[in-house]
């Protein structure tokens, strides 16, 4: 292969990878709208009366492509099910279904998806994994008790995580709610700037 046909290679593949973040970018810019259509309506926000009275919408950390990362997907059949801790006494069940392994600023991470053994009532949710870790703006930043994302199972061996879509549990808004406590080993030793910052009660 010529170097002209090398240079064109690799320029069909910068193109290809930079469209499709475009579209992840805008699939993130179309979710913050709409977690803030919901925040913002009185029949479907969770804020408590005296916060939605000031609400001027939540604070997003600005989207930046380096946090769309494509990872490695290694699924763990094996493991057994386990009460996940909550911010109260219930303790919902979930299985390990697998693990990310993706690098980010030249260190490697790794991050530990899970599937919840009780069915969801609604359609469409069958192949639904959780993700929930904290990092170094927990509490600097984000919401100190960590952030979730919301996955699907892959069907090859790569899944990509998107930090702009982050978004904080219930319980950063409300007490009422009870929140699933990201696990030691989802606990990322760097910054992710990206996604839903803290909802600071004023």
């Amino acid at each position: 292969m010529s170097p002209l046909q090398l240079f064109c290679c690799f320029f069909i593949i910068s193109v290809s990878i930079s469209a499709q973040n475009e579209g992840l970018i805008a699939e993130s810019k179309a979710e913050q709208i709409k977690l803030n259509e919901e925040f913002s309506n009185p029949e479907t926000t969770i804020l408590e009366p005296e916060d939605f009275k000031k609400f001027k919408g939540l604070e997003f950390y600005p989207i930046e492509e380096k946090f769309i990362v494509t990872a490695k997907f290694v699924r763990t059949p094996n493991e057994k099910p386990f009460l996940m801790p909550t911010t109260t006494s219930r303790t919902p069940e979930y299985v390990k279904y697998g693990e990310a392994h993706f690098t980010l600023d030249g260190k490697d991470f790794v991050l530990n998806l899970f599937k919840s053994v009780e069915p969801y009532d609604e359609p469409g949710y069958e192949d639904y994994l959780f993700l929930p870790f904290t990092d170094l703006t927990s509490g600097d930043g984000s919401y100190g008790g960590g952030r979730f994302l919301d996955m699907r199972i892959p069907e090859g061996d790569s899944i990509i995580i998107d930090f702009n879509k982050a978004y904080n549990p219930y319980c950063a808004y409300s007490l009422r709610y009870s929140c699933p406590i990201p696990p030691k080993e989802n606990d990322l030793l760097i910054r992710i700037e990206a996604g839903v910052k803290d909802f600071g009660k004023h």
